[in-house]
């Protein structure tokens, strides 16, 4: 029993050891604001012809730098941000030619803007430098989004769609007219970034980001209209942090 309890003592030690030379650990936060563009669409089913929705985005960033796990710079990032969202319809005929309205005597355009605020979390790791200069990093992770509004609009009466030419869904409108039946959304949103950081002035941060929404935004049983809905976008956005709290160490570079 003693030799066993010496060799768990051996290798716990060893691991500590192990890890203390792996993991070059740190408590650091920053925070700021962040803003950019969104390009949107839409999963449906049944299929809606569509072209990606532009929308905005604001919020405020929140960033936990814990570790440095060999080159790796390890940390947490939470946002809450107001994003807009949405998709614009591409209402075409049997041929491929834009459906003309029958009372406006123009092509039929419809879009759809719905407005979130929306909560992701992400895990991520850099590489580069901390304090001064360049850092390029990969983050992943879960995104919650509470809906707020919407706008439908369009350049004809719903009710005076041209529906002789229509094909499809597009026939129907319910994409148009349902109200947004689930509040609630949720998905995996990733990205890749890079940041310049100064010790005076903080950290700018470029980046570009993928969303898929796991959720949809009208019921999705047997008798509904959809059996899919979701959204899915690529944001491009900048962020600002400054330092709150700093680690006193001087391997941070």
């Amino acid at each position: 029993m003693r030799r066993f309890i010496i060799q768990v003592v051996t290798v716990l030690m060893t691991m500590t050891q192990a890890q203390a030379q792996v993991g070059d650990y740190r408590s650091e936060v920053a925070v700021g604001v962040n803003g950019g563009y969104v390009m949107s669409s839409m999963g449906f089913n049944p299929e809606i012809q569509q072209k990606s929705y532009g929308g905005m985005t604001a919020g405020l960033s929140v960033r936990y730098t814990c570790e440095k796990y060999f080159n790796s710079i390890c940390a947490l990032v939470g946002e809450l941000n107001y994003t807009q969202a949405g998709w614009r319809e591409d209402i075409l005929t049997a041929e491929d030619m834009p459906v003309i309205n029958e009372y406006t005597g123009l092509p039929e355009e419809a879009e759809r803007r719905l407005t979130y605020l929306q909560m992701p979390l992400m895990a991520r790791m850099g590489w580069g430098r901390e304090r001064k200069g360049f850092q390029f990093f990969f983050q992943l992770g879960p995104q919650l989004g509470l809906f707020v509004s919407d706008k439908v609009k369009t350049n004809f009466d719903l009710d005076k769609r041209n529906k002789s030419v229509r094909i499809g869904a597009q026939r129907d409108a319910a994409q148009d007219s349902l109200p947004v039946q689930r509040k609630f959304d949720y998905g995996i949103v990733g990205g890749l970034g890079l940041e310049y950081s100064h010790p005076k002035i903080g950290h700018f941060i470029v980046e570009g980001r993928y969303y898929y929404g796991l959720g949809d935004i009208f019921n999705n049983s047997k008798r509904d209209y959809f059996g899919r809905s979701n959204i899915s976008n690529i944001v491009v956005k900048v962020t600002y942090l400054f330092d709150i709290l700093k680690s006193n160490n001087p391997k941070i570079k």
